[in-house]
């Protein structure tokens, strides 16, 4: 099976009516270069201030849930919807939101929904802030996949892809392709992004989208980009430039087969040994 595969770079920022007509012309562009699977990158609609994450998070469905249904509908595109900030309707005054990515069909049909699970609170550049993503967003609880016309899909967000665990335990329950927003900073993005994406691809035999955020962005933070499309050999086929730009590739499900029999790492696994992630 083969199909275009679209991963949209960004450089979103405090101004959430912006970020959401350069998600839109996005979107439109990797319609226009064929993509029928098509990714954002994470958090687009507000990438700012910690202060702002809960005034610009929104129900899902919701308005921008909503405006990406239309897009998926209108192009006849399985759209992953990056990442946005969730407020689920009814939560208490002091709740702290949800970093969650949608995934819709063609037909514009809310498919999934996942949280993300592992929250960055890291200190990736000595001279400058710390990152403490958990002081301000609640962390999800399930491992989520789905397949929809015969794609089996992982759903990661950014620093998710630090924990081989998570993605392996897609893999296992039959995921083979991993679609991964993110906003990697520049900091770790130099010498770590590629490395572990290559390697989420080669340990599993699967392909990997992954898109990012570039650029600077407040206060004073910069996203490291080089969005990517790996295949499962690990091979590179499409990298983004350092700026807002769309990326597309050509990829073919049946290389996921022939990769695994070639190199069995899932069959040859040691469960005995050392079990089952998760377990």
């Amino acid at each position: 099976m083969q199909l275009r595969v679209a991963a949209v770079q960004l450089n979103s920022r405090d101004d959430k009516a912006a970020n959401i007509a350069a998600a839109e012309a996005g979107i439109a562009r990797a319609a226009e270069l064929g993509a029928r699977l098509v990714v954002l990158p994470e958090l687009w609609t507000y990438l700012g201030p910690a202060e702002g994450n809960r005034v610009n998070a929104e129900p899902i469905p919701g308005p921008v849930s909503e405006l990406l249904a239309a897009l998926a509908g209108r192009y006849g595109l399985i759209l992953h919807g990056g990442s946005l900030f969730e407020l689920p309707a009814g939560s208490a005054d002091d709740a702290r939101p949800y970093n969650t990515s949608v995934l819709f069909g063609p037909d514009g049909a809310l498919l999934a929904t996942y949280r993300k699970l592992h929250l960055f609170d890291a200190v990736p550049d000595e001279s400058a802030a710390p990152y403490r993503e958990s002081a301000t967003v609640a962390a999800g609880q399930a491992i989520v996949s789905i397949e929809i016309d015969g794609l089996k899909l992982g759903l990661a967000t950014c620093y998710d892809l630090r924990f081989p665990e998570l993605f392996r335990a897609l893999a296992l329950g039959g995921a083979e392709l991993f679609l991964l927003p993110a906003a990697f900073t520049l900091e770790t993005g130099r010498d770590h992004w590629e490395p572990l994406i290559r390697a989420r691809a080669i340990e599993n035999g699967c392909y990997v989208i992954a898109a990012g955020q570039v650029g600077t962005y407040p206060p004073k933070r910069t996203a490291y980009g080089r969005s990517m499309i790996v295949d499962p050999w690990g091979t590179v086929l499409a990298q983004a430039p350092d700026e807002p730009t769309v990326i597309t590739a050509e990829i073919d499900l049946d290389r996921v087969a022939d990769v695994r029999r070639r190199i069995p790492s899932l069959a040859n696994r040691r469960a005995d040994i050392y079990g089952n992630p998760g377990n």
